[in-house]
């Protein structure tokens, strides 16, 4: 290749560290390499699976309770409203249908 002749350009991606060369004149790729991924532990492994577990039942538990309150509130109106209707009683409907 002529990398010391200017005319091929290595591009490094941010992302995933993988490296490709590209020829100045036509564009094209003239060779790639994949970054090389880190190995991790078994340890490493077990202690993500637990925080992602841990997380799940957070989540579970925030949208459990948020759940609950929403019943609770929509029990609450249905009883106000249900309140209103007892005290207008039958003469609120013969007054407004007249």
């Amino acid at each position: 290749m002529d990398v010391e002749q200017g005319k091929v350009f290595e591009v490094v991606c941010p992302c995933c560290r993988s490296v490709i060369w590209v020829d100045g004149t036509t564009g094209g790729i003239v060779k790639s390499e994949r970054a090389a991924k880190k190995k991790e532990s078994l340890d490493e492994l077990l202690i993500k699976e637990k925080q992602k577990k841990d997380g799940f039942a957070t989540k579970f538990e925030a949208t459990a309770d948020l759940e609950k309150k929403k019943r609770e509130l929509a029990q609450e109106k249905f009883a106000r409203a249900f309140g209103n209707v007892d005290e207008d009683g039958p003469e609120a409907k013969t007054k407004t249908e007249d």
